[in-house]
């Protein structure tokens, strides 16, 4: 199997044997990340790639597997992740305590190595399939690109992760220039067609994995850029205007331009527990405003003088 599409599993253990037999008996079909203790699990679930399954002790020094698996399952960015315990705590209060902070299975030792093997598996197909559903329930039916509540999800959780990593956060807000003109004189079915081609060109427009393009609402877009200073988000901009631009569809009547052109607003800023996402959106939009108030076809970043 492809290195590039296989499960990652994250075996998080303080002895080495442990996490050598189990490593060994999963390498065949899965990437094998190893944690001897319960900070470098946390750190290493909360990374850009996180793992797609956690295999984890409870009896650990300083922090246990009760106490890790708490702090996975309260943060938006890694509750998601399926953990199985695999522990010597055999008692029925032990596997309860674990299931009831999130835990998806609990495997006592000694351990049969096939029943590992059945139970990752079944885990990790069970995810995908969850993951299928969450994905077709957040694109946006016309465009096919992420939806509002996605957007939302997504914000949330860089914002958490730029708070914690001590990271700049960028959002640029995009509007179709005109867009009423549009349907009004090409129609509707134009107009849709318009919605989606836009979209498919910001979307190719975007280069790194992180970030995130959303149809925010109408012809009204949204590109979430993690650990992206305002320089790196006016460069972004420049690139979603020109990938329009390129599209050369025509607009008529559009006083902007004589073809479909859009309006970015950006604003940039460091995630903090005294702040909110609300803000960024805010600062962004009232960026985007700046950006059609000066004619349209172009991008501001904000800026008290902007707002």
């Amino acid at each position: 199997m492809d290195e590039q599409v296989r499960s990652s599993i994250l075996i998080v253990d303080d002895i080495p044997a442990n996490i050598k037999v189990l490593g060994e008996s999963l390498r065949a079909d899965y990437r094998i990340r190893l944690a001897t203790d319960g900070e470098k699990a946390l750190k290493m679930a909360r990374s850009s790639n996180p793992p797609d399954l956690i295999l984890l002790d409870i009896v650990m020094p300083k922090m246990d597997g009760y106490e890790v698996c708490r702090h996975l399952k309260e943060d938006p960015t890694t509750r998601n992740i399926p953990v199985i315990f695999i522990t010597a705590m055999a008692e029925e209060e032990d596997e309860t305590k674990g299931l009831a902070c999130g835990a998806v299975d609990y495997i006592t030792k000694p351990f049969s190595l096939p029943i590992v093997r059945a139970r990752v598996r079944t885990h990790l197909e069970l995810k995908r399939h969850r993951d299928t559903l969450e994905a077709l329930s957040t694109l946006d039916g016309l465009t096919g690109i992420p939806n509002r509540r996605r957007f939302d999800e997504v914000l949330k959780v860089e914002w958490l992760r730029g708070q914690r990593e001590g990271a700049p956060l960028s959002l640029l807000m995009i509007d179709i220039d005109h867009f009423k003109l549009y349907n009004d004189n090409y129609g509707h079915i134009e107009g849709d067609d318009c919605l989606k081609r836009v979209a498919a060109a910001l979307a190719g427009a975007i280069s790194r994995p992180a970030d995130f393009i959303a149809r925010f609402g109408g012809e009204e877009f949204a590109a979430v850029l993690p650990m992206t200073d305002g320089l790196g988000a006016a460069t972004v901009a420049a690139a979603l205007l020109d990938s329009i631009r390129e599209l050369d569809l025509p607009h008529a009547h559009s006083p902007a331009a004589p073809r479909v052109t859009i309006s970015l607003g950006g604003a940039t800023m460091q995630p903090s527990r005294e702040g909110n996402p609300i803000q960024l959106i805010e600062r962004a939009d009232r960026a985007l405003y700046a950006a059609k108030s000066a004619g349209r076809n172009r991008h501001i970043l904000w800026s008290p003088e902007s707002s």
